[in-house]
């Protein structure tokens, strides 16, 4: 059985829309495919420890999708576990990003409270990939319209990725739902 990671964004939960979308279309279309969504840890390292330690324990092909923050996270995965990822408006300076929400926090989905300080930017920092080598197994879904992040920072980022770059949209990614076949195809699963 094959398996599909998500890795959903900052102060999200498996509970996002992306997520829920995804796993409809493969429990209608594709209930071959399992699909791994953790409750990320709220902080950079330890949510990292996490994925790393779910990445180790799945058995046979995997590949990797992620959003906002999880995009960040999935090319890490790309990178060090030689699977597929397709990064959905992702951060890709999280370090400089989260600056504005330094402080206490309050996650929305699961109401856990927690502080995001310095230290936490230092480790986005220390997790972020200068020069992936991955680009071949990485496919960018972008749109321009996207309230949060500068789109332009992931076209550059990702220039040697498949790309899919699209006017309008938000953060959210508006349309994902059409993408879930396509999704699945480019991770080979």
């Amino acid at each position: 059985m094959s398996t599909l990671l998500y890795l959903h964004g900052f102060n999200s939960s498996p509970k996002s829309i992306k997520a829920q979308q995804m796993q409809e279309y493969l429990q209608q279309k594709r209930p071959d495919i399992h699909m791994i969504c953790p409750q990320l840890a709220a902080t950079p390292a330890a949510a990292w420890a996490q994925i790393q330690a779910i990445c180790d324990d799945i058995q046979g092909n995997f590949g990797v999708a992620g959003s906002s923050l999880g995009g960040f996270l999935a090319t890490l995965v790309a990178e060090q576990y030689g699977v597929r990822a397709v990064v959905i408006n992702p951060a890709v300076n999280p370090h400089i990003l989260l600056q504005d929400y330094l402080g206490e926090q309050l996650n929305p989905y699961t109401d856990e409270r927690y502080s995001l300080g310095e230290h936490h930017m230092q480790e986005l920092s220390e997790l972020r990939l200068d020069a992936p080598t991955c680009m071949d197994r990485i496919w960018l879904l972008q749109q321009q319209g996207d309230e949060v992040l500068d789109y332009r920072e992931a076209l550059d980022y990702y220039r040697f990725a498949r790309v899919c770059i699209q006017k309008g949209g938000d953060h959210s990614f508006v349309g994902f739902d059409h993408y879930c076949a396509q999704i699945i195809r480019f991770l080979q699963l």
